[in-house]
């Protein structure tokens, strides 16, 4: 029988060294079911992005167990990780982090290439249906850096969606957009986790889109408020 469990953390821990030792994250258990969209919210220094940050394996500094598509991720080497995170983790930052000097279409097609399963052909008419269902297949052949930031964060979010990850992650996603294009991107998510299942985790500040998500994880001191 298939687990509805997209991403199942238990007890996870986690110090900083510098200046001295202090508890980030305090024992924090929960588990997140695939085509959700989990918003996680709290104060700066309430350990949201930290946690988002050992959620997407980047961090592997921490105690406890971190369980992603039925894998067990914790104890995984660096290089296993990375080809995890690769073929199961799609990103959306608050700086899209495009490549200027490529086509949107190539930028998208960036990460598929990378873990080279498909042939280019294949992954070119993927990259070409996710434009098209973020509206964006008229700016394929354009230079990533001719787009506003709308267009950017919805190429971003194309880009995240190539190698059908089980997980979107966004670390504040719509922290650079303005109202109009923060209900987009908003729409975008919950299309994606609604219709097609997709299970999405975002870190934000902005109440009225973590409100109007599936779940709020709120985070105070480390702890699940």
């Amino acid at each position: 029988m298939e687990s509805n469990i997209a991403l199942r953390a238990e007890r996870i821990v986690k110090y900083f060294y510098e200046p001295e030792k202090f508890q980030v994250l305090k024992g924090l258990s929960f588990e997140v079911e695939k085509g959700e969209f989990l918003t996680l919210t709290g104060k700066s220094g309430s350990g949201k992005s930290t946690l988002l940050y050992v959620l997407s394996t980047m961090d592997t500094d921490y105690e406890g167990r971190l369980e992603l598509n039925g894998e067990t991720l914790t104890g995984r080497t660096q290089n296993q990780l990375a080809a995890f995170r690769n073929e199961h983790i799609g990103f959306v930052f608050q700086f899209h982090y495009l490549l200027p000097d490529f086509t949107v279409l190539d930028n998208v097609m960036l990460p598929a290439l990378k873990i080279n399963k498909k042939s280019r052909a294949e992954i070119e008419a993927k990259a070409y249906q996710n434009l098209q269902l973020l509206g964006l297949e008229a700016q394929a052949r354009k230079l990533a850096s001719r787009l506003s930031g709308g267009q950017q964060q919805r190429v971003a979010i194309a880009r995240a969606l190539i190698n059908d990850p089980a997980v979107i992650m966004g670390d504040e996603p719509t922290g650079n957009l303005d109202s109009k294009n923060t209900q987009n991107v908003f729409d975008i998510f919950r299309e994606l986790a609604h219709e097609r299942g997709q299970t999405i985790i975002a870190v934000t500040h902005d109440e009225d889109f973590a409100r109007n998500s599936d779940r709020v994880i709120d985070m105070s001191d480390g702890l699940i408020v």
